[in-house]
């Protein structure tokens, strides 16, 4: 490593040098120099190495150590509405039934594990609740059974228990079968079995 390698981020370990006057002495010269050299350096690298995304969002700045605490008031702001908009997902989040119950408990959980990163923890408890109300109405009972037990169950234990239900209330639908009854002249019609008429 060269020492003009080793020097580039001085101006981000060091403090600015006093400005130079008629007194100042060649090495107070010399310092000032390697200082500006080493701040002119560091902007540029980082400007060119910032997304465009937020490259325009950021104020013009001469020192380089302002223009990292700009980009850093960048992403404490970007993670505030990412916290915002993830909180409303979860918290409004349904069970649509397009996908498993599994998929849809783990997206939330996955959301959970974002706001986590992001300094909001959110505890096993709530998120339990949270799945819960995002349930639709014929895991009613099963809510109902939740309530009234004495202990709390985690989440990887309501995943299990939605699992099972999410299979009984299928097993429980009444299968429709379709089939076709010929009659004597060949004429067909059709008739719905296990649609629960008689």
């Amino acid at each position: 490593m060269t020492n003009q390698t080793a020097e580039l981020d001085l101006a981000l370990r060091e403090d600015e040098p006093p400005a130079l006057t008629d007194t100042s002495t060649p090495l107070e010269v010399t310092k000032h120099e390697r200082w500006e050299r080493s701040n002119r350096l560091s902007l540029m690298f980082m400007k060119s190495h910032v997304s465009k995304g937020i490259r325009g969002s950021i104020p013009e700045c001469k020192k380089a150590t302002k223009f990292m605490r700009a980009v850093e008031e960048q992403f404490v702001s970007s993670d505030k509405a990412l916290s915002s908009t993830l909180m409303k997902k979860l918290s409004s989040k349904t069970f649509d039934r397009s996908r498993s119950v599994r998929e849809h408990i783990m997206e939330m959980r996955d959301m959970a594990a974002q706001l986590k990163s992001l300094e909001i923890d959110i505890s096993d408890s709530f998120l339990v609740h949270f799945i819960l109300n995002s349930l639709p109405t014929e895991y009613s009972p099963f809510k109902i059974s939740y309530n009234t037990h004495k202990d709390k169950w985690s989440v990887n234990e309501l995943l299990t228990m939605c699992i099972q239900e999410e299979e009984r209330l299928k097993q429980e639908k009444p299968q429709s079968v379709h089939f076709v009854v010929t009659h004597d002249k060949g004429k067909r019609f059709s008739q719905q079995k296990g649609t629960g008429k008689q």
